[in-house]
């Protein structure tokens, strides 16, 4: 599997410089070869034009960065030559779950690019009492697969090497029936709350975040998220629309206790 993003990095006076950057599920080490199948090969050489002898630099969410060379690029091959490792720290200390309500459409697809860019260690999509998204197994698996493609392609443009885990929708009951680990900070937004994010104190196991679908939770649902250890907080006194409250609380946090 292959994905790629161009990504500009712009240093203070210096020229802008595109960095091309890969995500591979093959493993990556010095003296590796790689070899990209033609859907890899047709959006190299077609699309980008790249050459034999050009850099990239490559990732897989387990080994690190990775510079690589392009040795050959055919119509149905393209081969890379793994290099050095490349120092990276664009991953967040601050270890942040996302439990979201599934919306419909690109909303969802957005929530895990942000989500991805704002240093989200992992993913879970929620099926809610108001969520208009029905799945069942076969087709819950698919929009997982779809996610983890976009939280891939969000981390060769923001620069991150591990991409975050996405889970296979499942009931919120489900979920809040499962086990969590010790000393997590779990917070569900809540319009009216009594208390802002900023208040709910710095996490000292890292943070889960609740966030609902459009039309927000159920009167049932907050109250088992309550039963289930969740602190209601707020973001403000406008109620905002799911995508937008998943990217505002992510910023808040990476703020208050990561590294924004």
């Amino acid at each position: 599997m292959w994905t790629l993003a161009v990504n500009a990095d712009t240093g203070t006076g210096a020229a802008i410089m595109p960095l091309k950057r890969l995500y591979v599920t093959e493993r990556l080490g010095t003296g590796a070869e790689l070899q990209l199948g033609e859907d890899a090969a047709r959006y190299l050489g077609r699309v980008l034009r790249l050459r034999a002898g050009e850099t990239v630099h490559v990732f897989n969410g387990g080994d690190g960065e990775w510079s690589a060379t392009i040795g050959r690029i055919a119509k149905d091959r393209v081969t890379l030559q793994v290099h050095d490792a490349i120092d990276n720290a664009a991953e967040s200390p601050l270890r942040i779950h996302l439990v979201q309500g599934v919306s419909r459409g690109e909303r969802m697809d957005f929530v895990v690019q942000k989500a991805t860019e704002l240093g989200v260690d992992r993913i879970t999509p929620v099926l809610t009492d108001h969520g208009v998204v029905k799945l069942d197994a076969e087709r819950a698996e698919k929009r997982r697969l779809h996610w983890q493609r976009v939280s891939e392609s969000a981390c060769e443009q923001c620069g991150r090497v591990n991409p975050p885990q996405v889970d296979a929708p499942l009931p919120l009951n489900d979920w809040l029936g499962t086990a969590r680990p010790a000393g997590s900070t779990d917070l569900v937004l809540a319009p009216g709350a009594g208390r802002s994010l900023a208040d709910a104190g710095t996490p000292a196991a890292g943070l889960c975040l609740l966030i609902g679908p459009e039309g927000g939770f159920s009167e049932r649902e907050y109250d088992d998220a309550q039963l289930a250890g969740f602190g209601a907080v707020t973001l403000g006194p406008r109620i905002l629309r799911t995508e937008t409250a998943a990217v505002a609380a992510l910023a808040i946090a990476q703020g208050l206790w990561g590294d924004l």
